[in-house]
């Protein structure tokens, strides 16, 4: 029988990245929050937020603690992974999380009274994309 574990989330951190060692490895510890907006049968507004714990190890966890935020928007691709454990008093304990394998750190959000001024580039390297430098044209013109 073959399977397949893979999740994609987009949300916010509901806090700051908490950086560990594990030996020589880091890991960092992310909790994501997924909101759902829409309307009930008598068109009254209605929302409901998911709450996700996501683990990400090694030097991408590294830049997670460095870069991220409570509140910065992030694409988690990864996969489900079970913890269990036995707790102190001998229970068995457990809890479903997501193992990101790759952690996208997506635009801070500009606020109402903001806008970018023209021709400016986000040069944090946690938020440049591909389409960003393919717009600058030549390489000379590359600010980093």
């Amino acid at each position: 029988m073959s399977s397949f574990n893979k999740v994609i989330l987009m949300g916010g951190l509901t806090r700051d990245p908490e950086l560990k060692q594990a030996g020589s490895t880091s890991v960092c510890d992310l909790s994501l929050a997924m909101s759902e907006q829409w309307k009930d049968k008598n068109g009254d507004q209605q929302e409901s937020t998911c709450y996700v714990d996501v683990v990400v190890w090694g030097k991408q966890g590294e830049s997670c603690a460095q870069y991220l935020s409570k509140g910065r928007q992030v694409l988690v691709d990864g996969r489900l992974q079970l913890d269990v454990w036995e707790n102190k008093d001998g229970e068995k304990r457990s809890k479903l999380r997501i193992r990101a394998d790759h952690v996208t750190f997506l635009p801070k959000a500009a606020k109402r009274d903001e806008s970018p001024a023209p021709g400016k580039v986000e040069t944090d390297p946690a938020t440049v994309t591909a389409d960003d430098v393919a717009g600058l044209g030549d390489s000379d013109d590359l600010p980093f």
